[in-house]
């Protein structure tokens, strides 16, 4: 694919155009506090090159998942509150996305400014089925550019969504690849071309259904696959353990089953743990022990016993494999990391990404969040992408609609 670029719109002259740039706010809360800023600092620097340029930005954006009608808590307040503050231009949110308000703001604006519109999904046009609809949404956020306007998706965490803001913007403006977007395909690219070896690949996250089409990719790819999280109790199964309360996908074990199979035969190693912590209940003050992986039910909680993180001889194989690795991918979590008493895998993963001779990425979503909140810092791994579900469709060979709308 090949895109025109951001310096290439800077290069044509931007002072006094209104540039459509579709943004990645989409953050976690708690009530209407930010809890991760990352996306909004990884939004900062287009927005300010874009700004520094000359030009009056728009900018758009999702926040959960909205049934096509304002709720207030998918609102942008307290997002657009948060680049307000890190950003070094002026920084306004319209009171809805192609309304009264946001027609008069997007007319006042003067150049060097910001105005985010509000949650695009409130508009139930913005992620329909029917092209026509998507399509008459998209008519109205071109019309707030004017008549020399310009489109620049750098949202990766929404390239995989054909929606309005994100494909039918695309069609009807000049358009471009945002850097944080270019940044992230370079880093994929990377994850399924000329990789540098041993490639390790750690996957965790409450379900195995959710990560089926990429294990099935990675097969044949990746030298070892390391499983982690709720899903793990699906292999386990699947090599004939009993898992008691454990979150476990039944439906999923005869496809576990071929996985394991033909990653064998494909010289890709699937390491499961050997042993895991199982708690009396789902809860961070629950009690817990340790036992090995096919003695789960054998804990002091039998049947009810439930895995909430992978064990300690577990972390630190897993551990043991990254430091050996040259290119690490990881997405989702090796346990409820949420409460300190099973955040052990998980922190033993990500320390051991810090320490590795490796091109490492985390892989957005919760991962990204985890090392965060265990207290990591974003520059001590290569890479932690803004996209959990775009970067795993990517690595499953998908075509991603916002990125194959900007292909020229």
């Amino acid at each position: 694919m090949t895109f025109h670029t951001l310096n290439e719109l800077i290069a044509e002259g931007v002072r006094g155009r209104y540039i459509l740039v579709r943004s990645d706010l989409n953050v976690p809360l708690d009530g209407s506090t930010v809890t991760d800023d990352g996306r909004i600092k990884a939004s900062l620097p287009v927005l300010t090159k874009l700004t520094d340029a000359g030009a009056r930005v728009l900018v758009t954006a999702h926040l959960g998942r909205p049934k096509g009608a304002p709720e207030e808590k998918y609102s942008l307040k307290p997002a657009a509150g948060r680049l307000a503050e890190l950003a070094p231009f002026s920084v306004t949110l319209a009171g809805d996305t192609v309304g009264s308000s946001a027609k008069e703001l997007a007319a006042s604006l003067q150049d060097g400014q910001a105005l985010v519109l509000e949650n695009v999904r409130f508009d139930a046009r913005e992620t329909s089925k029917d092209d026509a609809e998507r399509g008459a949404f998209a008519d109205e956020l071109v019309a707030l550019t004017g008549d020399n306007g310009a489109f620049v998706d750098d949202a990766f965490g929404a390239v995989h969504r054909k929606h309005a803001s994100v494909y039918d913007v695309a069609t009807r403006l000049p358009s471009y690849q945002g850097d944080l977007v270019h940044t992230e395909v370079e880093v994929l690219r990377k994850l399924t071309a000329d990789t540098q070896r041993p490639y390790v690949v750690v996957l965790g996250g409450s379900k195995v259904s959710d990560k089926l089409a990429v294990i099935d990719n990675l097969i044949g790819k990746a030298d070892t696959i390391l499983v982690g999280g709720g899903m793990l109790f699906t292999f386990l199964a699947a090599v004939g353990h009993k898992v008691a309360g454990s979150l476990l996908e039944d439906d999923q074990i005869p496809v576990v089953q071929d996985y394991l199979k033909r990653a064998a035969d494909a010289g890709t190693e699937f390491v499961v743990p050997t042993d895991i912590v199982v708690a009396s209940k789902f809860a961070a003050d629950a009690d817990a022990e340790t036992v090995p992986a096919d003695g789960i039910e054998g804990s002091s909680f039998g049947a009810q016993g439930i895995g909430l993180d992978i064990g300690p001889d577990s972390a630190a194989a897993f551990a043991d494999r990254i430091k050996g690795a040259k290119t690490v991918f990881w997405n989702g979590p090796m346990g409820v990391f949420e409460f300190e008493a099973f955040s052990g895998g998980t922190r033993a993963v990500a320390q051991a990404l810090t320490e590795a001779d490796a091109f490492t990425v985390v892989g957005g979503g919760d991962s990204a969040a985890a090392v965060r909140t265990l207290g990591f810092s974003d520059d001590q791994f290569g890479h932690i992408s803004t996209g959990g579900g775009a970067s795993l469709e990517y690595l499953e060979g998908k075509d991603l609609p916002g990125l194959t709308v900007l292909d020229r």
